[in-house]
C-alpha cells in the first residue's frame, strides 16, 4: 500500500478507535454501579440545550428585512416543530425539514 493510500486508512482507523474509546469510557468508569444523579441530570437537560444552540446557530444569519425575509427558514422550522409534536420522530422531522428548506430556497 502506498503512503498516499495509507493516510486515509490511518485516519479512518484512528477515528474508529477514538469513537470506540469514547463510547466504552462510561462503561469502564461506572461498570455495574448506578449512574450518579449529576449524569442523569445532564442527560435530561443537555439534549434540549444543545438543540437550542444549534437552532440559534443555524438561524443567526437569517435576514428578516431583506427578500426572502426568512420565509424558507420559518416554514421549514415550523414544519419540524409540527412534525415533532405530532409524530415525535426526530429523524422524520430533520429529514422533512431539510428537504422542505432545500426546496424553498430554490423557489424564493
Amino acid at each position: 500500500m502506498t503512503s498516499s493510500a495509507l493516510y486515509p486508512v490511518a485516519v479512518i482507523a484512528v477515528t474508529a478507535l477514538v469513537t470506540w474509546a469514547l463510547r466504552a469510557f462510561p462503561f469502564l468508569i461506572f461498570g455495574k454501579r448506578p449512574l450518579p444523579e449529576m449524569v442523569h441530570y445532564l442527560g435530561r437537560v443537555l439534549p434540549p440545550a444543545i438543540m437550542t444552540v444549534l437552532v440559534i446557530y443555524c438561524l443567526r444569519e437569517t435576514s428578516f428585512i431583506e427578500y426572502p425575509f426568512g420565509i424558507p427558514e420559518i416554514i421549514a422550522s415550523l414544519l419540524v416543530i409540527v412534525l415533532q409534536l405530532i409524530r415525535r420522530n426526530m429523524y422524520l422531522s430533520i429529514v422533512a425539514g431539510t428537504i422542505c428548506y432545500m426546496i424553498l430556497i430554490r423557489l424564493f
